[in-house]
């Protein structure tokens, strides 16, 4: 921890994990963890010790295996059973056996929940709650406390939840976390209510927000302005239902925004590699707009915002992206100005400064092109060719394209076989190439780099990583025109290019031709001047 005075604990393993769509294996887990620790949040909760056997396995396994320097492990859990004495209680003896130096016991703070859930007495649930916060602090433990519907429990009985608060704070817990159980809080009342709580408690006070109506992260940061030290979130925001507060964007509003330090040194610009990792290990694609850590978070497509940033990019970024590890990108689009194309240029690491010949053209093709129905916004690879075409005042590829054929065959015996051929001059050479693939653009990638592999050894690295088709608006049906986006990997590198055409696999071809001349580009290769036309 970076300190004791601010708590920014995450709860992935648990909460996180109850996403639809999302199962951790144990060796998931102590993958997450070890991310979370590398970011430097203060705790990570590792899941329910004797109810979920992973869990049980996972602290069994964190023991040894884990070598935290930033964060403790926490185990979640219940209080004894009502009628229970709580050296009785198996669930409470897991989470002792479980080793973890903190635990978080979630505890009814709503009196309905208390009768109509637990089927129990306002006092006994009172009792439960003193019985196993005195228990687990008796033996080393320190302890959280999760209350439960906390806000909708306050909206109906507004003592009933803070009588809870300093039952628990007697018997020893460390911090009383207000729970947003049904996510129906908004900003407003979280701050009135939290405020009162802490007034009428004087307990130290944390805040846990789910995002059913979008607010989980606004609601947390007014949480914490009206004076909580304790932050529960979830990693990229995953959660039941709709979800949690976000870490990554709590985070960054409590660093950049309140100016709070609440990682540790340095840590705050490893947000972004560490979010993308978490959402591999989760299989979900990273979200490409979320806030701060997401790709698009400073892209910026109008022209009129080009125009600023070209000036100051503070103009209409709200913080410097280096800070949480991302970058600031330009998209090229119709609505693209010069001072877009320029900007671009520049972030490609081409300098159009003054060349306003260039300039102008790129803008009208980039306009005549997307009108037709492609775009380079997603195909920085794809975008990057036209503008040196451009600058040289025509086309230059390292191959010349005499032809190619696509052939998809069904058998006697029901197999589907897909075969190409590409005829190519590359290196003052007619070549003839064949391949074959489990579908036609695979076959026609493979016939075109095995065609050019004497010439460019080096293509025998490249990789197709993704394959988009998206069939554009204006006609439906088999005779729509298709836009295809695919994406390669050089093995360092990924790039992303673009084709559009009436026919799927004419389109697929002209993405991969830019995708292997693009290749060549990366890998140094000079194209050839005027070795080819339009």
């Amino acid at each position: 921890m970076t300190t004791d005075a601010f708590h920014v604990y995450d709860t992935t393993l648990r909460d996180g994990a109850q996403r639809e769509g999302i199962s951790y294996s144990v060796n998931d887990k102590l993958a997450v963890a070890r991310l979370l620790d590398d970011l430097g949040v203060a705790f990570i909760e590792g899941g329910w010790p004797g109810a979920m056997p992973k869990d049980t396995e996972f602290f069994a396994r964190a023991a040894t295996e884990l070598d935290l320097k930033h964060a403790q492990l926490v185990a979640f859990g219940a209080t004894r059973k009502a009628g229970v004495a709580v050296e009785d209680d198996a669930q409470v003896q897991a989470l002792l056996d479980s080793g973890a130096p903190v635990v978080t016991l979630v505890a009814k703070s709503d009196v309905r929940h208390v009768a109509e859930a637990l089927r129990t007495t306002p006092e006994e649930n009172l009792a439960m709650v003193r019985d196993t916060v005195a228990h687990l602090v008796a033996n080393g433990r320190r302890v959280f406390l999760d209350c439960e519907h906390f806000f909708d429990g306050y909206q109906h009985d507004p003592d009933y939840g803070v009588a809870l608060l300093k039952v628990a704070a007697e018997a020893g817990m460390s911090v009383g976390v207000l729970c947003d159980t049904n996510g129906g809080t908004l900003p407003s009342q979280i701050a009135r209510i939290v405020t009162d709580v802490l007034e009428r408690s004087g307990v130290r006070i944390g805040i846990h927000c789910q995002d059913d109506t979008a607010c989980a992260v606004a609601n947390t940061i007014a949480a914490v302005e009206a004076g909580a030290t304790h932050v529960q979130c979830t990693a990229n925001g995953y959660g039941e239902r709709t979800g949690n507060a976000d870490l990554f964007a709590v985070v960054g509003n409590l660093e950049t925004k309140l100016d709070m330090r609440v990682l540790p040194e340095g840590k705050l610009t490893e947000m972004v590699r560490v979010s993308h990792a978490l959402a591999d290990i989760a299989n979900l694609p990273p979200n490409t707009h979320q806030a701060y850590v997401g790709v698009s978070a400073f892209a910026h497509k109008a022209g009129l915002h080009a125009s600023a940033l070209k000036v100051n990019a503070e103009l209409y970024n709200h913080m410097d992206p280096e800070l949480v590890g991302n970058d600031m990108r330009i998209l090229v689009t119709e609505m693209a100005g010069r001072a877009s194309v320029e900007l671009k240029g520049r972030e490609l690491g081409i300098d159009l400064t003054g060349d306003n010949a260039v300039l102008g053209r790129v803008v009208e093709r980039v306009k005549a092109l997307e009108s037709a129905g492609w775009t380079f916004e997603a195909a920085d690879a794809s975008f990057e060719l036209l503008l040196r075409d451009e600058m040289a005042g025509e086309k230059r590829r390292h191959f010349a394209v005499e032809s190619w054929r696509a052939i998809v065959e069904q058998r006697p015996d029901g197999t589907v076989v897909s075969e190409a051929t590409v005829k190519v001059h590359a290196g003052g050479e007619r070549i003839v190439s064949t391949g074959e693939g489990n579908g036609p653009v695979n076959a026609l990638d493979n016939a075109l780099r095995a065609g050019l592999s004497a010439a460019f050894p080096e293509l025998a690295a490249l990789e197709l990583i993704d394959y988009k088709v998206r069939i554009l608006d204006g006609v439906t049906g088999t005779d729509a025109v298709t836009r295809v986006l695919v994406g390669t990997t050089d093995g360092r590198h990924e790039w992303t290019t673009v084709g559009v055409h009436e026919n799927v696999i004419a389109a697929s071809w002209l993405a991969l031709e830019d995708a292997v001349a693009y290749g060549l580009l990366k890998a140094g290769r000079p194209a050839e001047t005027g070795a080819l036309t339009d």
